[in-house]
């Protein structure tokens, strides 16, 4: 059984960064507002736009926070898939990405 961590993109343009064991079933519970204390229940719909598949679940959670400490920009680049950005992005201040091995896989 693999691990992701997922962004998706609200309703007012914000970004929503997790991380879960069952993907598909995760986003209907974004999507359905399943958990109202959720920081997308007041932002929905939502829409998957990056997805990637970890070994383990302290993977997937070090990859969730790594994201969520980065700049729009950077996380905008890596919706893109675009890796030389994300890089450039992380050389101008103090790097979070450093050795996450983070690749878009083309999902979400």
């Amino acid at each position: 059984m693999g691990f992701w961590v997922y962004m998706l993109r609200c309703h007012d343009g914000s970004y929503y960064t997790g991380h879960t064991d069952a993907l598909e079933q995760r986003i209907t519970q974004h999507l359905s507002g399943a958990f109202p204390s959720c920081y997308t229940f007041l932002r929905r719909p939502v829409e998957l736009v990056f997805a990637q598949e970890v070994a383990t679940r302290e993977e997937a959670l070090a990859a969730e926070r790594r994201i969520k400490g980065w700049s729009r920009a950077k996380k905008e680049a890596m919706i893109r898939g675009d890796w030389d950005e994300v890089s450039r992005l992380g050389r101008s201040s103090f790097d979070p990405s450093a050795g996450s091995g983070l690749r878009t896989n083309g999902d979400g």
